[in-house]
């Protein structure tokens, strides 16, 4: 790879989990932390994304915004990492499934019941997620079956992602400690590069001004 990769992002966002992926990558690649209140929206950033927030990540000419599409970007990238299963092959039907399902409803229904948003019974059919226990009921049965990791015995950036989302859902409340969550949470947590990426990015937020 020879363009430079350049991330965008800050210490308290979702970035935190493309930093992850970056590190599970081995990439090498520059860091430029924004601020929200100003060069989040100033015109040089919104030039790169126009919803003026991180994480995006610039490949020389390409850029990629949304956290699911960095880490899908970013599998392909780095082939060698085998972070994501073969085209073509079945364990790759499972990844893409399980990355949007966690991008998709997943967060819609946790985000929705962390703000107190979530759909009315009568409005289910018309929201992506159905209910939130739906998803919840969902999810269970796809971790009860894992066998250990979502595409089988290859950890993917499918369940990087959908670690990162259920461990913000466990801070916050959002998500409830099922057993089965638990279970596959605990090992995927402990990987490296993501003690590595989040040491980084505590790092990071002791340079931010309160």
């Amino acid at each position: 790879m020879t363009q430079p990769l350049t991330f965008y992002t800050h210490p308290m966002s979702r970035g935190r989990t493309v930093r992850w992926m970056l590190e599970e990558c081995g990439a090498t690649y520059e860091t430029v932390v924004l601020d929200y209140g100003t060069s989040m929206k100033a015109d040089a950033y919104l030039a790169i994304n126009p919803m003026g927030k991180v994480p995006a990540l610039r490949h020389g000419d390409t850029v990629v915004t949304e956290q699911a599409a960095i880490c899908a970007y970013l599998a392909d990238l780095f082939p060698e990492k085998k972070l994501a299963p073969a085209p073509g092959s079945a364990a790759r039907g499972a990844y893409y499934r399980w990355l949007f399902f966690a991008a998709a409803p997943m967060e819609a229904a946790f985000m929705g019941k962390s703000l107190g948003l979530l759909a009315p019974p009568d409005k289910a059919t018309q929201v992506g997620y159905g209910s939130y226990d739906q998803v919840m009921d969902t999810l269970e049965i796809a971790l009860t079956q894992a066998r250990p990791y979502l595409c089988g015995d290859q950890f993917s950036a499918a369940d990087l992602y959908l670690v990162a989302a259920l461990a913000f859902g466990f801070r916050t409340g959002s998500i409830e400690k099922r057993p089965a969550f638990e279970r596959y949470v605990q090992p995927i947590l402990e990987r490296e590069a993501r003690v590595r990426a989040m040491a980084i990015d505590d790092e990071l937020m002791k340079t931010i001004a309160p």
